[in-house]
């Protein structure tokens, strides 16, 4: 597998490069802001670099490189540092340090920019006295204060990719679900054992601690293997994947399974932590659905048809078959056959539906 192949890798760059993107697109309008006040001239030669093609270009790659890197640090460090804080204490708490981060960044850039301006080594004189002069300009402040503006758009769209969903926010910019769509998905509707009892036994808040640390357990499974989170309710989440995507590699499957051994491995914390490891069961089904954005006070992509109800209706039927995982006959008939075995349960009536549906447990192999 190549690391462009990689589902975990391709999550991530997605979740990443658009802070590269939010960054360039910046800094090239505040510079085209700029050049027009100043009618296209460098007015203060002595501190300003003179804009070219060689400066543009490696200003352009500077940016964007700072921008991935900021998204980096973002995404796999500092934004699971504060997760537990208010957004807007996220923001506070951010800025500080990517002001920081920035700052030196800055001051190591600018050197390069005029050694390229004036066409000499870096250790010249004279680009280390314009580094001087910079330094002491309003030019320096003015550059602080774009930083800072470029830091909080990029922090205010992480904060609204975190709460949305990625996907979803990028779906809604692209307008991708603008206007209805038929899809064929699979879903899984994945319910927690003994959860009433477990929230009577823990009490509010710490049961909610339990979710947030059970939910964050399974979601490496879902990145791995391609899944979208579709919602959370309560205990229950229901995870959703385009039909090929579901379908390749058994990716479906394997995420159930990925989600078990995960749970499994963080056993001894959740026994140590709240007294009891969890575990669930899961339903899924492959069908058409009707994807497209809802909502008038609040707008969410949403998914409508029969296939939502069936696979909460398997779900239920887990439980009473003793089962951890139960399929439909439409999602196994789509499955090739190495690597999984498919234990038949029967023809099983289903509320609501006239026909009665067959149902398996699949095995990995």
């Amino acid at each position: 597998m190549t690391l462009f192949s990689n589902p975990k890798f391709r999550y991530y760059l997605k979740r990443i490069l658009p802070f590269g993107i939010i960054w360039l697109v910046l800094s090239w309008f505040i510079l085209l802001i700029e050049s027009m006040a100043t009618e296209y001239q460098n007015q203060r030669p002595e501190t300003d670099i003179t804009i070219t093609w060689n400066i543009f270009l490696f200003a352009s790659l500077a940016v964007f490189l700072v921008g991935i890197t900021m998204g980096a640090v973002e995404v796999l460090w500092l934004g699971r540092l504060f997760k537990n804080r208010s957004f807007w204490q996220k923001i506070l708490y951010k800025m500080g340090f990517y002001l920081l981060f920035m700052l030196v960044i800055n001051l190591v850039t600018f050197p390069i920019a005029a050694s390229i301006e004036l066409g000499s080594t870096i250790m010249d004189e004279q680009v280390w006295q314009k580094f001087s002069n910079y330094i002491f300009s309003p030019t320096f402040l003015s550059t602080m204060v774009s930083l800072a503006f470029s830091i909080f758009v990029s922090l205010l769209y992480s904060g609204i990719s975190d709460h949305l969903g990625h996907n979803v926010l990028l779906n809604f910019f692209s307008g991708r679900y603008h206007q209805p769509k038929e899809e064929s998905r699979v879903f899984m509707f994945l319910d927690m054992k003994s959860s009433t009892s477990l929230a009577e036994k823990l009490g509010n808040k710490v049961y909610f601690r339990f979710l947030s640390d059970y939910y964050n357990q399974l979601s490496e499974a879902i990145i791995k293997y391609k899944g979208e989170v579709y919602q959370y309710v309560g205990d229950e989440i229901v995870v959703t994947w385009k039909k090929d995507d579901g379908l390749q590699n058994h990716n479906c499957i394997r995420c159930f399974y990925a989600m078990k051994q995960s749970l499994q491995k963080k056993s001894t914390y959740f026994e140590q932590t709240y007294g009891v490891a969890p575990s669930f069961r899961a339903g899924l089904h492959l069908g058409q659905v009707t994807t497209g954005e809802i909502g008038a006070l609040k707008k969410e992509i949403f998914f409508t048809g029969d296939v939502l109800n069936v696979t909460a209706r398997i779900q239920k039927l887990c439980k009473p078959m003793q089962k951890e995982i139960v399929i439909s006959e439409e999602l196994a008939n789509e499955l090739t056959p190495n690597n999984v075995q498919l234990e038949p349960l029967g023809n099983i009536e289903l509320e609501g539906r006239q026909k009665p549906v067959e149902l398996f447990a699949p095995i990995l192999t």
